[in-house]
């Protein structure tokens, strides 16, 4: 079976790190010029320096931006306290841009401060 990690492109390393230690709970492991390597409660996240405008794929006209931008696959992050790290995320420069709660739970559909979407997740 393969192991699952995850890679986030980002503009500025040093913010990233802080954003995803500080208000989603990753711990550092390790650091390189272009690249930090977090964990997720066991689930490696690889947060990667890429410039904005930089060639994203082969495929021509993908440029890289870090503006809001949406795709079908993304991270939650399973979490006890969802107010509490909802605030932390508007706190540290990202969005929270909708919550949903019901009897199954609560949802929180956010961006990071580099566009990158994911969700926060509290389930009953």
């Amino acid at each position: 079976m393969p192991r699952i990690t995850v890679c986030i492109d980002v503009s500025n390393l040093a913010r990233a790190t802080t954003f995803y230690c500080d208000a989603l709970g990753c711990t550092l492991q390790a650091t390189r010029e272009t690249h930090h390597t977090l964990d997720a409660d066991g689930t490696t996240v690889h947060l990667s320096l890429k410039a904005e405008g930089t060639r994203a794929t082969p495929v021509p006209g993908s440029a890289r931006t870090y503006a809001r931008h949406w795709t079908p696959v993304h991270v939650d992050f399973d979490v006890d306290d969802l107010d509490a790290v909802a605030t932390k995320v508007e706190h540290l420069g990202g969005h929270i841009e909708e919550t949903k709660r019901g009897e199954w739970g609560t949802a929180a559909f956010c961006a990071d401060p580099f566009g990158n979407g994911f969700c926060l997740l509290s389930l009953a």
